[in-house]
């Protein structure tokens, strides 16, 4: 089961969410083992991590259209990205070129010389004319250039910079199970938010303090109790002290297309524009050294495969199709 979790802290400006991504995830495993594209366990690790981050982060903001997260650097993975939708449909992928070394952490995959960068975009559903999605990029590393090890580092420091709010995020993955943990301070209302006043004004009535002692709970859970104690457990251990107010929870469900779920966003009609989009005699090209045009979707192994007779329908407009060919959509 694939679920997420948000939850309040009564009386304080202190929101919590949990994850935990189980068929979803082993969707995305089991499809890159039956397409041959199996990854080192560290890569399927910081993927995982990467969707449960990706689902967590879209629950927070709500946003109406794909919010894509990216890593890429200058270590054996060149690139890893996972998306999610608005109704938490996610997948995820990575591409690596090197041999990874086991049990290697974000700077041994990705930024070896200092490259690396993570980038998070958030395109719109239905776009204004002229409007462009929206980026942030943040180095691999820290204020003081150190590299910085675990993901959850990056995006507690992108949340900073970006968001001016105070973050602590928990992450882990396996071969079952991909979970986080998000707890984040809230700006404080009224005169408190204005720039320049809001660290002193909550420091005054305790407010860092109340996020401090919360994100102090969250970091201690361990990788184990992430992945396989069951939340209700959870946020006893962690909180039983701390009055805490839960949402009803987004329960994925593939078969009814809602909640946290493994989704691709692929399709015949798509690879279709995209073959368009390079040209005819570059097609051809194709189809005369191999026959047809096949192309392999990285985040689902679906294959698309174009022969002679499709190429020929695709570069035809429908008008001076013969009839009874079959156009394609």
């Amino acid at each position: 089961m694939s679920e997420v979790h948000r939850f309040l802290f009564e009386g304080l400006p202190v929101r919590g969410q949990f994850v935990r991504l189980g068929d979803g995830w082993q969707e995305v495993l089991r499809r890159r083992e039956a397409s041959g594209a199996t990854l080192p366990p560290p890569v399927n690790e910081l993927m995982g991590e990467m969707a449960a981050a990706g689902v967590l982060m879209q629950s927070n903001i709500k946003f109406n259209g794909a919010l894509v997260l990216q890593v890429h650097g200058d270590g054996p993975v060149k690139l890893a990205v996972a998306e999610v939708q608005p109704d938490f449909a996610f997948r995820v992928t990575a591409k690596v070129t090197g041999p990874v070394p086991p049990g290697a952490r974000l700077e041994a995959l990705l930024n070896v010389h200092g490259k690396g960068r993570c980038a998070i975009t958030l395109d719109p559903r239905d776009r204004l004319p002229g409007q462009q999605p929206y980026q942030g990029v943040v180095p691999l590393h820290g204020d003081r250039r150190e590299p910085l090890q675990n993901l959850s580092e990056v995006l507690e420091h992108y949340m900073l910079q970006s968001e001016q709010l105070d973050t602590r995020l928990v992450l882990a993955a396996d071969e079952r199970v991909a979970a986080g943990l998000l707890i984040q301070r809230l700006p404080v209302e009224g005169e408190a938010n204005l720039e320049g006043q809001r660290r002193s004004r909550e420091d005054d009535i305790g407010m860092s303090e109340a996020f401090n002692r919360i994100a102090h709970l969250a970091g201690s859970v361990t990788r184990t109790e992430l992945l396989e104690l069951d939340v209700d457990t959870l946020m006893r251990r962690l909180f039983w002290q701390e009055p805490l107010v839960r949402f009803e929870p987004v329960v994925g469900d593939a078969s009814e297309g809602h909640g946290p779920r493994f989704a691709c966003t692929c399709s015949r009609q798509r690879v279709a524009q995209m073959l368009l989009g390079l040209g005819r005699d570059e097609i051809d090209g194709i189809v005369a050294e191999q026959g047809q045009v096949e192309i392999h979707c990285d985040f689902c192994a679906a294959r698309y495969r174009f022969d002679p007779v499709d190429v020929g329908e695709l570069f035809t407009p429908p008008a001076d199709q013969p009839p009874g060919s079959v156009a394609l959509n």
